[in-house]
C-alpha cells in the first residue's frame, strides 16, 4: 500500500519537476509586438521626418531672409495658393488634363513594349531584326524630338501623348528583354521536363521570374513620361500643369507656380504608390 501511495505522489510531483508554467498569450504578445510596431513606426516616421524638416526649411528660409521671399514664398504662401487654385476649378483642370494624357501614353507603351521586348528576348531573328532601330532611337531624347512630334503630329493631344509614348517604351521594353534573358535556365529546364508548352512556359515560368525587372522598367517609365510630358505641356498648350507652371510664371504669379510643381510631386508620388502595390501584389511569390 505504501509503494502505491509513493508512486502516486511520484506522478503528482513530476509535473511540478518538469512542466514550465505556461505564460498566458496576453503576456507573451508584448515582447512580439511591440518591436515590429516600433519597425513599422520608424519606417512610416523617418520618410515623414525628412519631408518635415524640409518643409520647414522651406518655410523658414523667406521668413528669415536667406532667399528672396518674392522668388521663394514660404510653404504656406503656397499651400494658400494651392487652395486658391482647388476652390475655383484651375488645378483639378489642369491635374486631370496631365494625368490623362500621360495614363493614356503610359498604357499604349506598357501593351507595345512588354509583348517586343519579350519578343526580341525570346527570339533570335526578332532581335536581329529590330536592334539596329532600337539602338538608334533608344540614345535619342524624347525632348530632343519634341519638335519632330509637333511638326508632324500638330500641337493637340497626339503630339503630347505619342511623346509619352516613346519616353515610356524604351525604359519597358529594355527592362523586359532583360527580365526575360535573365531568368534561371533550371527553372526553364524543370517546366519543359514537366510537359508544359510554350504558352504555359510564358504565363508560369517566364513572365513571373521577369516581373521585378519589367516593373523597374515601369516605374522608370512613369516618372519619366511625367516629366517629358510636363515639358511638353509648356509649349503650345491650353491646359495641363506644365501649362500652369509655365503661364504662372509669365504673369509673376509665383506661388500659382510653386503649387503646379507641388502638385506633379504629389502626382509623381501616386504614381509609385500604385505600382509599388501592383508589385508586390504579383510578386507574393517572392521570399522577403
Amino acid at each position: 500500500m505504501s509503494s502505491a501511495v509513493q508512486l502516486a505522489d511520484a506522478a503528482i510531483d513530476i509535473p511540478s519537476r518538469t512542466a514550465q508554467p505556461a505564460v498566458p498569450r496576453a503576456q507573451r504578445q508584448p515582447s512580439v509586438v511591440l518591436p515590429a510596431i516600433g519597425r513599422l513606426g520608424w519606417r512610416i516616421g523617418k520618410p515623414a521626418l525628412v519631408i518635415a524638416a524640409f518643409l520647414a526649411l522651406w518655410e523658414a528660409a523667406p521668413r528669415l531672409g536667406f532667399v528672396d521671399e518674392v522668388f521663394l514664398p514660404p510653404f504656406s504662401t503656397v499651400v494658400q495658393a494651392g487652395l486658391e487654385l482647388v476652390r475655383n476649378g484651375q488645378l483639378w483642370e489642369h491635374t486631370s488634363t496631365s494625368v490623362t494624357r500621360s495614363l493614356i501614353g503610359f498604357t499604349i507603351a506598357l501593351l507595345t513594349a512588354i509583348p517586343v521586348g519579350v519578343a526580341i528576348a525570346w527570339y533570335r531573328p526578332v532581335a536581329e531584326f529590330l536592334n539596329p532601330v532600337l539602338e538608334l532611337f533608344r540614345n535619342t531624347a524624347a525632348l530632343a524630338l519634341l519638335p519632330v512630334f509637333i511638326l508632324i503630329l500638330g500641337i493637340g493631344e497626339t503630339s503630347k501623348i505619342a511623346l509619352v509614348v516613346y519616353a515610356g517604351f524604351f525604359p519597358i521594353l529594355l527592362n523586359t528583354i532583360s527580365g526575360v534573358r535573365t531568368v534561371d535556365p533550371l527553372l526553364i529546364k524543370s517546366a519543359v521536363s514537366l510537359g508544359f508548352s510554350p504558352l504555359r512556359l510564358f504565363q508560369k515560368v517566364i513572365l513571373p521570374a521577369a516581373v521585378p525587372s519589367i516593373f523597374t522598367g515601369i516605374r522608370m517609365a512613369a516618372s519619366g513620361s511625367i516629366l517629358v510630358l510636363i515639358a511638353a505641356e509648356m509649349f503650345g498648350a491650353r491646359a495641363g500643369l506644365g501649362y500652369l507652371i509655365t503661364a504662372a510664371q509669365q504673369n509673376f504669379q509665383i506661388p500659382d507656380m510653386y503649387a503646379g510643381i507641388v502638385a506633379i510631386a504629389l502626382v509623381g508620388l501616386a504614381y509609385n504608390g500604385v505600382l509599388v502595390a501592383i508589385e508586390r501584389r504579383l510578386s507574393r511569390w517572392r521570399a522577403h
